[in-house]
């Protein structure tokens, strides 16, 4: 593969990441339009991006093993199409039924189907496309980047959009669906399979062997994934909800102050997914000092009253997540062989997903409370993720 086609093969295999996160995040600071639009609770609005995650949870694994059984693409190509599917379904509703909300979540739920089947699969295709573990983990690092990237634009584009009409994103689906899918059909040529498919009792004892063998910090990494996803899903709930109703920034505008801090996220993701290279140790530290700037920077909410200190401590909370999600990626990808990359990786993305899941609705229920409750279990939880680092994670 010459350096052209493999800078091909990347942002084809990046605009994935970049898509579904698109799919999700970009509701995230129109939820209270919809509020108003559907004349929902903020738990019901919550509700538009918990069932995609939901969905997406269960169904992971099952697509990883597919994945690892009859090769990447014929997992990753429907995907994409049932994705463009639900969004399209999630628009005609809002666009033309009175009370949209139920079809709505029925067009997330395929949303979250085709995201199952998507995103997760792009991590193990990394490392069947590029064997070498210095390069597969640079490659992770710009995937992640791209998720993140996703983040960033999120606000805006959602913003952007809703401002010409307010259920525009939905419709923006299909169309992102169609682009990653037409390049993942054309520019991804090599994919590494079984001449045999391995038989399904086979594969139980090959996941069996590995769990039996690096179960101490594979469920290290699981839990950690979730913990930072919840934290980040769950404080873009909260920002986006305090810069609307406490301190009156609406639109695009909000948009703009969500993404700064977000881009924080894209920038340490990148450079940690180039300083890591292939050091297990290196990954393990790393993702240790970002899990502990997460938890401190969280405890700044305590001490802030005005929005340019609240965006801030969110920009080291964004730090700190950025750092942490490309060494655990990698040390999932680079620690385990092929036949089973698939499934564990797939079980990693559900733990995630659960963090994203969880996020709003928790957020939701204790915004009705003191400000204290929501500090203390974010950073609870950045401790323990701490913890289950610099105790399970002994990489050899």
């Amino acid at each position: 593969m010459n350096q052209t086609e493999k800078n091909w093969t990347i942002i084809t295999l990046a605009s994935v990441p970049l898509i579904m996160t698109l799919g999700n995040s970009m509701l995230i600071p129109i939820l209270p339009l919809m509020e108003k639009q559907l004349h929902i609770s903020k738990f019901q609005s919550s509700l538009i991006i918990t069932v995609y995650s939901v969905v997406a949870i269960f169904l992971i694994p099952i697509a990883g093993f597919l994945s690892d059984r009859y090769g990447r693409k014929k997992v990753i190509i429907p995907a994409l199409i049932v994705t463009g599917i639900g969004g399209f379904i999630a628009g005609i509703a809002s666009w033309k039924l009175s009370e949209p909300f139920v079809l709505i979540l029925v067009g997330r739920i395929l949303q979250g189907i085709g995201a199952a089947g998507a995103m997760p699969i792009v991590f193990p295709l990394i490392g069947d496309i590029f064997p070498r573990d210095e390069e597969a983990s640079a490659t992770l690092g710009t995937i992640e980047t791209s998720n993140i990237v996703g983040k960033v634009l999120s606000p805006i584009l959602g913003s952007l959009l809703a401002a010409v009409i307010w259920f525009l994103p939905f419709f923006s689906i299909p169309l992102f669906s169609l682009i990653s899918l037409l390049m993942i059909i054309f520019l991804i040529k090599k994919e590494q399979t079984e001449d045999e498919p391995i038989s399904l009792a086979t594969y139980k004892k090959m996941i069996k062997d590995v769990y039996a063998e690096h179960r101490r910090w594979l469920m290290a990494v699981f839990f950690i994934g979730a913990i930072l996803m919840f934290i980040l899903f769950g404080f873009l709930f909260y920002l986006s909800t305090v810069l609307e109703e406490k301190f009156n920034f609406e639109g695009v505008v909000k948009g703009l102050l969500l993404a700064i801090p977000l881009l924080s996220l894209a920038i340490a993701a990148y450079v940690t997914g180039k300083l890591i290279k292939d050091d297990l140790r290196v990954m393990k530290w790393i993702s240790f000092v970002g899990i502990v700037i997460t938890g401190s920077s969280v405890l700044g909410l305590s001490f802030v009253e005005r929005p340019l200190l609240l965006l801030v401590v969110f920009l080291f909370t964004g730090l700190g997540i950025g750092i942490s999600l490309p060494s655990l990626d990698a040390l999932l990808t680079n620690s385990l062989s092929k036949d089973v990359r698939g499934i564990v990786t797939s079980i990693y993305s559900a733990m995630r997903f659960i963090g994203v899941a969880a996020g709003p609705p928790v957020v939701a229920v204790l915004m009705k409370h003191d400000l204290f409750w929501m500090i203390s279990l974010f950073a609870l939880l950045a401790l323990g993720g701490s913890i289950l680092v610099f105790k399970q994670i002994q990489p050899s």
